[in-house]
Order: structure tokens, then sequence, then C-alpha cells
């Protein structure tokens, strides 16, 4: 049975300290999960609490049919956004990569989650891949591999750039700024100009840079994964 493709989305719905809505970036669900079940594979979708997930609501503002497709899809909506499971209750063996999706909200609650660490790094010790964009890469910060060093440490990534949390008007409202920690945890951070599509890819860990790059995400990890095979 071919393995599944875990997406991770965050459940936090605005900025901790400002009456600002957040959430999860439409996009960077609906045109990576378009990419990999056009491929062929499964997908199940999570997130640290389980059930709801809030859209940010200026990813509207950004859509297109891909996303309006998904959107209004009923049962889409059920497994994507109602009712995702708990990342607890997951077995890391179903998965040949877990994929983090973005959006501001996934600063508070990614990070510091451990069932969300410890299926990760199961996942990538057991051959699979670690895929993120955006500011999904925060999903990448705290894992650990066998040496108990930064996971990242010396690897190629990319993520939301400090530049684009500027043109953004949220650098003094996010909790950390994600080019910042993942040069911090050792990364060989690479980017472009803003809001430009980009994507990296290090072994098994692949990463996009912005709302503008899921769709390459999925479409370079549907390549590496016929590669692996």
């Amino acid at each position: 049975m071919m393995k599944k493709i875990l997406i991770i989305e965050t459940n936090i719905p605005k900025y901790d300290n400002y009456n600002k809505p957040t959430g999860l970036w439409l996009g960077e669900t609906t045109h990576f999960y378009e990419e990999v079940i056009s491929a062929g594979y499964e997908v199940d979708f999570a997130s640290p609490n389980g059930g709801y997930i809030p859209i940010d609501p200026e990813s509207f503002k950004y859509a297109n049919e891909v996303d309006w497709k998904w959107y209004t899809d009923k049962n889409f909506r059920e497994c994507a956004l109602s009712n995702t499971r708990k990342i607890k209750e997951l077995n890391p063996h179903d998965y040949i990569a877990i994929y983090y999706t973005g959006g501001h909200g996934v600063l508070w609650d990614y990070p510091g989650n451990n069932d969300l660490r410890k299926i990760a790094e199961q996942i990538y010790k057991s051959g699979g891949f670690l895929v993120s964009v955006c500011h999904g890469a925060a999903g990448l910060l705290n894992l650990m591999d066998e040496n108990e060093e930064y996971l990242i440490k010396g690897k190629v990534i990319t993520g939301f750039t400090n530049d684009e949390e500027k043109i953004n008007g949220t650098t003094a409202k996010v909790p950390f700024l994600t080019e910042t920690e993942l040069i911090q945890c050792g990364a060989k951070y690479k980017k472009v100009s803003p809001f430009k599509e980009f994507v990296v890819t290090d072994g098994h860990i692949i990463t996009g840079q912005n709302p503008q790059s899921p769709k390459k995400v999925g479409s370079v990890l549907i390549e590496e994964l016929k590669k692996s095979k």
C-alpha cells in the first residue's frame, strides 16, 4: 500500500497580542494538495489540536480557481478545515512525507509542539521527506537529529524572509522572524526577491519561500518521491 502524505495546518485564529486575524494561508494547502493528489497520493490533514482550522482572511484576496475549487468542495472542507486529525493519534509509519503549511498562526503552535516534533523526526528517520512552505518552516526549527543537533543545521533551507515580513507590516507583531530563526539553527538559508516562487531541496528536505511556492513544492516532492522508489 502506498504511504500517504501528512499535511499539517495551524489552529491559531489570531495574533497573540494583537486583534488581527490569522490562520492557514489557504493556497498553501490547496495548491500543494492539488499537485499531490493529481499524482495519485493520498493525504491526511492534521493539526496540533485537531479539529477546526481558521483561515487567514487575507488569503481569500489572492484566491484563484484552484483555491475556490477546493474551498467549495464539501469533502475537502470536512477533512482539511473542519475535522483535522490530532497529531498524537497518528502513526508516523503511515507517511512518506510531512508537509507544514504556513500562515502566521504556525509561529505560535508549530515550534513548541512535542507531538509534531516527534512524528516529523520519525518520518524523516524512516526515509520520509520533511516539506514546508513560507512560515511553515517554523515546524523545522526544533527538530533534532540522532546526535541531538538541530536537524536543519548545515541544510539548505528557505522560508518566509525578513524582507517579506517587513513588506507585510508584521515584523513587530510576530513572536520571531522565520529567516532569523532558521539561520540561528544553523541552516544554510537561501532566498530570492520578495514574493517570487522559490523552492530548494537538500536530500529529503524540501522548502518553499512564500505563498507563491506551494504548487512548486508539491511538484518537487513528487519528483523526489519518484527518484527514491
